[in-house]
């Protein structure tokens, strides 16, 4: 078939890529001059696997009134005069009992560990190579409620194939040496030896490139408007340029602005929004910066080494659609750095950047089939999209293709009122 992909972000060139071989003739189009230049651009850097468990908890409640009406919170809620901001929500609570924070947690975590090995297979197929580092991921923590929280949701994640071990203060400090002078005692963690990180923009134009060389055509700097409808069916897109491009399937990995192509299609999408922000350091050699990637979960911040360079990332901010950098935030983290890393040279040439992750109230990705009979989503990440970019690109392409998949697609279909 000829599919027609929208977006060039990592999950829409994964989408392409595994599109592609199987057999399809893919198109991709996006308004950047290159792959990789929205979301997937300067995000944490995490293969994650051990980041599973959902926003929506039964803990997020007290976690909210705790930072309500605080610019420096984690999770900052900017309300708005805007309808998809509140039925967001109001989906988001629902997903707050213990049980669906339990179910949606197996289902990110199931997808996570296949996309992770997709990742390890493409590497090694590919020879690619991101500024990857195989170290594992220590997620650490400076309160001890916390850490009491991490231990079972860790055992969850063991039953259900994850190596995300419990460890003491000093077998943190062992496996980062460069905590130990942290200048907020460390009390624990959990570290999954099998996760990993990397750089997802290096990674995303290595792909497109070899896509590219495998017949995918990338058309760069162009708008794609609208979709065009006809007896059910999806019958072309739209360009700003003027032209229709048309195909046989289409499939819509815009992230964000997924909801926004689809919405002239009476299709209403559970995706919102969520700011994240990041700060890179030069570090080049600098033995104070960390080599194992780091998850400080209290703050909801990870570290990953990219090289010569530090990528500190996280928090969101649900704010609409506003790209804009809040100096003040990304300080927040740059903050937090020097905190757990106080002997890290201060240089000036510190850069701040902020994207707009697309979340589902439960963290859950959207992959698969819509009531337009040739219209597929892939969209709906959060914070994971790095991790599980491979394993919905394959799923999807498995999806569109007829074939079936090597996971149970069942919990990433939008179903009922979401598509109403």
């Amino acid at each position: 078939m000829r599919v027609v992909v929208l977006g060039a972000g990592l999950a829409g060139v994964a989408s392409a890529w595994y599109l592609a071989d199987a057999g399809h003739e893919v198109t991709v189009v996006d308004r950047q001059p290159g792959a990789g230049l929205e979301t997937s651009f300067a995000n944490g850097g995490q293969i994650s696997t051990s980041h599973a468990v959902p926003w929506a908890n039964p803990r997020v409640f007290r976690q909210i009134l705790r930072w309500l009406g605080r610019e420096e919170s984690p999770l900052l809620w900017r309300l708005r005069t805007d309808p998809a901001q509140w039925a967001w929500g109001l989906r988001f609570v629902r997903q707050c009992s213990a049980a669906r924070a339990r179910d949606n947690t197996i289902a990110i975590l199931r997808l996570a560990l296949y996309s992770r090995q997709l990742l390890r297979d493409l590497r090694s197929m590919l020879g690619l190579q991101y500024d990857q580092q195989l170290h594992g991921i220590l997620h650490f923590y400076t309160d001890e409620a916390e850490f009491a929280y991490a231990i079972p949701q860790a055992e969850l994640m063991r039953e259900y194939g994850c190596d995300r071990t419990v460890k003491s203060a000093a077998e943190c400090l062992a496996i980062e040496p460069a905590l130990r002078a942290s200048t907020v005692p460390v009390v624990g963690g959990t570290f999954t030896a099998g996760d990993e990180s990397g750089d997802a923009h290096q990674f995303v134009r290595q792909l497109s490139d070899r896509a590219a060389t495998r017949g995918v055509a990338f058309h760069f700097g162009t708008v794609a408007e609208r979709l065009l409808t006809n007896a059910g069916r999806v019958a072309g897109v739209h360009l700003a340029s003027g032209e229709t491009l048309v195909g046989d399937a289409y499939v819509v990995a815009l992230g964000s602005y997924t909801p926004l192509m689809l919405r002239s299609l009476g299709l209403r999408l559970p995706v919102y929004p969520a700011k994240g922000y990041s700060v890179t350091l030069n570090v080049g050699d600098d033995t104070a910066a960390p080599t194992v990637s780091l998850t400080d979960d209290g703050r909801k911040i990870v570290f990953s080494r990219l090289g010569n360079r530090l990528r500190v990332a996280g928090t969101a901010e649900f704010a609409g659609y506003d790209t804009s950098v809040n100096a003040r935030r990304c300080q927040v983290i740059a903050r937090r750095t020097f905190e757990i890393f106080p002997a890290l040279a201060r240089h000036e040439d510190i850069e701040y950047w902020a994207g707009l992750r697309p979340a589902t109230p439960s963290n859950v990705p959207l992959v698969g089939a819509t009531r337009f009979a040739n219209l597929y989503l892939n969209t709906g990440h959060g914070t994971l999209g790095w991790t599980m970019a491979c394993g919905t690109g394959r799923l999807l392409s498995d999806i569109v293709s007829g074939r079936t998949p090597e996971v149970d697609p069942e919990p990433y279909q939008a179903r009922g009122s979401l598509l109403a």
